[in-house]
């Protein structure tokens, strides 16, 4: 799950994967439970999806990994070693299959510290930061008031002296790249943002050419400390290469069904440059893989499903985005709605759903027209199986962006990254509070041991459901029926057509 362009995030890295014991449960299948009333297509495959096979996408992505330097980062041969397994899993499945190439800027930490009073604090350098100097920059702090929007305005920063100062301010209320722009134009030389909540924060600015000045951040604790403490010289070293890259997209469709209605589903294929991301986003890519060879390429269902594989979505969302950007108008409207799937598999899980009618106010709104019926559709199956969902907000942080900024209706499902579980969704979907529901998101230790398999079962089986739904029938998205009721409806005037008595011009009936 990459940085948003739009809105701001944070991971959690101060909390490392030893500090809590989450059990992996073994790769066996859930036993099965019941369903919500659906097409037999549907239940078919959600009993051929089953963990097992998901399991072995993972086992091969971590020895891709493990033989590719640890990681399946964009343009790195681990990435390409995975575009490769899947792309030719699904060719051997008969699948249409095309792999897209595209460019993206590529860029990897090279030093990340931070020095305050003799003491160094964790810091996360935000994606396509400027860097530092070699041995960083030292100045004391120039501390932003905390209002509504801290940072936001050059108002902000009204008796505050930032001039060759680190300016420290507060998350929330505008992106990052505002934030550090604001505070450049205040005349700082570097710029640290501290979180409004638990955790860290691991940004981005959103553009390559966004970056004023070298900026970071830091957990709230970090940034309330120094905050007490403004005259105080602090030392902060941020460097990262930055190159120009190209990756690659897997596209993948069925050759039956409708292909001016079409039901696409995606997951980002590509790792984080620090790790063999198999929470994140593994287990999307392999649910989404399992359930297009277990679908198979010549399914009987009504409308196409095309499936795809996203590349550089750990680098700002490019690989969907150059997809969709690339699609002419009447090859968007093709798309009935878009599917997303991106970590399915936290060992702190959480069952979320995107907010499609904005009904949690969250912020972000609603998604376009269709979309509050895919989340439905999702929170049915779950609650057939009796697990109580949440709603997340569609806040940009996933492949779905482009998708909703042209009007097509998205959903999908996710387990969770570096939010802090409460006691009352300990209390409903266990797992321990107080720790993130995956405390290796953007780690290297997001690997087979960071997986909680029962989780990713029951997650993969609501891929399988919804999918193959949306393969017969999007009408309750569009107003498309299946080809069956639709034959119903044309026999049905046909047999009024004939029934209808002949009136002559000028005959009257009574």
């Amino acid at each position: 799950m990459a940085s948003a362009r739009r809105v701001l995030w944070s991971a959690l890295g101060a909390v490392s994967c030893a500090a809590i014991t989450l059990a992996a449960a073994p790769a066996h299948a859930e036993p099965a439970a019941a369903a919500p009333d659906g097409p037999a297509l549907a239940r078919q495959l959600v009993r051929k999806v089953n963990v097992d096979g998901v399991n072995r996408h993972l086992v091969a992505f971590q020895r891709i990994a493990d033989s590719n330097g640890g990681r399946r980062a964009s343009s790195t041969p681990g990435h390409e070693a995975s575009v490769n397994y899947v792309a030719g899993k699904l060719r051997d499945a008969g699948f249409d299959v095309s792999v897209q190439e595209f460019p993206f800027t590529y860029t990897q930490t090279l030093a990340e510290r931070l020095t305050a009073g003799g003491k160094d604090h964790q810091v996360r350098i935000m994606r396509y930061s400027p860097s530092t100097q070699k041995d960083g920059v030292t100045a004391p702090l120039a501390v932003v008031p905390v209002d509504a929007t801290p940072g936001c305005e050059a108002e902000d920063y009204a008796g505050v002296d930032a001039k060759g100062r680190i300016a420290l301010v507060q998350r929330g209320g505008c992106g990052f790249a505002q934030k550090q722009q604001v505070a450049a134009q205040a005349g700082a030389v570097a710029a640290l943002v501290y979180n409004n909540e638990d955790g860290e924060v691991n940004g981005t600015l959103g553009e390559p050419d966004a970056g004023r000045i070298p900026t970071g951040g830091v957990t709230r604790a970090v940034g309330e400390a120094l905050a007490k403490q403004p005259a105080q010289p602090v030392t902060l070293d941020l460097r990262a290469l930055r190159e120009q890259r190209t990756s690659k997209n897997v596209i993948a469709q069925t050759r039956t069904g409708r292909t001016d209605n079409v039901v696409m589903a995606g997951a980002h294929l590509d790792s984080v440059t620090d790790g063999p991301g198999i929470n994140d986003n593994g287990t999307g890519s392999a649910a989404l893989l399992e359930t297009a060879l277990q679908l198979g390429s010549r399914p009987k269902v009504n409308n196409a499903v095309r499936f795809a594989w996203w590349g550089a979505e750990e680098f700002g969302l490019v690989g969907s985005t150059h997809y969709v950007r690339n699609l002419g108008f009447e090859q968007q409207l093709d798309l009935a709605l878009y599917l997303n799937f991106d970590m399915l598999g936290s060992p702190n899980a959480a069952y979320l759903v995107y907010d499609g009618d904005d009904s949690d106010k969250k912020g972000a709104g609603s998604g376009p027209y269709g979309s509050a019926q895919i989340e439905k559709a999702f929170i049915d199956y779950y609650k057939a199986r009796g697990i109580e969902t949440e709603g997340t907000d569609f806040d940009g942080r996933s492949d779905y962006g482009e998708f909703i900024a042209k009007g097509i209706p998205a959903g999908g499902v996710y387990s969770g990254a570096e939010v802090i579980k409460t006691e009352a969704q300990a209390a409903k979907w266990g797992g321990k509070a107080g720790v993130a529901f995956d405390p290796c998101y953007h780690h290297a230790c997001d690997n087979l041991g960071n997986i909680d398999r029962k989780a990713l079962d029951r997650n993969a089986d609501a891929v399988a459901w919804v999918v193959a739904s949306y393969a017969v029938s999007t009408e309750d998205v569009n107003g498309v029926p299946a080809r069956e009721k639709r034959a119903d409806a044309r026999a049905k005037q046909q047999r009024a057509a004939v029934a209808k008595p002949h009136v002559s011009k000028g005959e009257n009936l009574a």
